[in-house]
């Protein structure tokens, strides 16, 4: 297939590229390489997929309406994996313009182009931060999800709407993925590995939110980019049994699906952190903090959905995960 993978450059989609590309699709590459977090990461991961010979490379910003729909006129992808996005919870508290810029003014862009060049799929990144308030556990795409924490939570709910806008205005099948705290080598030096390990291994400590009483549902990034593709390769169908009188959220009358991909085992924030100093060999000065806004104390996913219509379910453990990472950053930043 010829495939548009949108923050190509960014840790998710430099997987899922790289992943496509092995299996012999063509991959069209588009990232703005925005100064978010290091930029020479970026290049590197970028550096990575550029030598390949049906992987071709677009510096495109999403918000850029006009090059967005050159880019689809041009490219002609058969299906789209959107993951480019301004991310982060903490800093939408900080940044707010930014994700109205990128999730929303550029996932319309995306939208518009697959209506328009009539897109076979689109698979977008949603994320756990949707369910916010709720505290119902498992977390279910078939609970009601309107009471996001962040901004960044509910940009990504509102993705979750225009989506099935499209869906059902024009037609275009389009899923979206909830991912539930992606790790792994090259990650984002934003996330909480990338940062404890740095500083433990600068004998820095580390700041411990909540006072450590957090639970996350850490997925290990090759379970996520095998749970993609797998959705990729499976184009929704209406559901016959959806009803107005009882809307279920997470299907449709529309070619629209919503999945979690979660290791369904949560994890505690402390025991994640001992794991890592075993990794490391070295222990870790813990600064235990508050929890912070727009946070929530636990993610768990239900991924039943995923189970039944891709045959598939995340489970790297964190002790297999977290050792692959370290190896990778020793190796990245050439450290002992």
């Amino acid at each position: 297939m010829r495939v548009l993978v949108t923050g190509a450059a960014g840790f998710i989609g430099f997987h899922v590229a790289r992943y496509l590309l092995e299996r012999g699709d063509t991959v069209v590459g588009v990232d703005n390489i925005n100064p978010y977090y290091d930029v020479r990461l970026k290049e590197a991961r970028l550096g990575l997929l550029t030598g390949h010979e049906r992987f071709h490379f677009i510096r495109l910003d999403l918000a850029d309406r006009e090059g967005m729909n050159e880019l689809f006129v041009g490219q002609r992808p058969e299906r789209v994996v959107h993951l480019a996005a301004q991310a982060g919870v903490r800093y939408s508290l900080t940044n707010p313009h930014t994700y109205v810029e990128s999730n929303l003014v550029g996932f319309l862009h995306i939208l518009e182009g697959c209506r328009h060049t009539r897109v076979e799929h689109l698979v977008y990144a949603s994320s756990s931060s949707v369910y916010g308030a709720n505290t119902k556990m498992p977390f279910s795409v078939h609970d009601n999800v309107d009471h996001p924490v962040s901004l960044y939570a509910a940009s990504k709910k509102a993705n979750e709407l225009m989506a099935h806008t499209y869906s059902h205005l024009y037609a275009v099948p389009t899923t979206g993925l909830r991912f539930f705290t992606v790790y792994g080598p090259w990650g984002r030096p934003d996330m909480a590995l990338f940062i404890f390990t740095k500083a433990i291994l600068e004998g820095k400590p580390i700041q411990v939110f909540n006072h450590g009483n957090m639970r996350r549902d850490f997925t290990y990034i090759d379970d996520i980019v095998e749970g993609v593709v797998r959705v990729l390769d499976t184009v929704p169908q209406p559901n016959p049994a959806w009803s107005g009188m009882t809307p279920d959220p997470g299907t449709s009358k529309a070619p629209y699906r919503l999945y979690n991909i979660g290791n369904n085992q949560p994890v505690e924030l402390l025991h994640f952190i001992a794991v890592l100093e075993a990794c490391l060999g070295r222990k870790a000065e813990k600064q235990l903090l508050p929890m912070q806004p727009g946070d929530v104390p636990e993610t768990y996913a239900d991924v039943d959905d995923l189970m039944r219509d891709v045959g598939f379910k995340p489970s790297t453990p964190v002790t297999t995960g977290i050792a692959r990472f370290v190896e990778w950053y020793r190796q990245y930043h050439q450290v002992e």
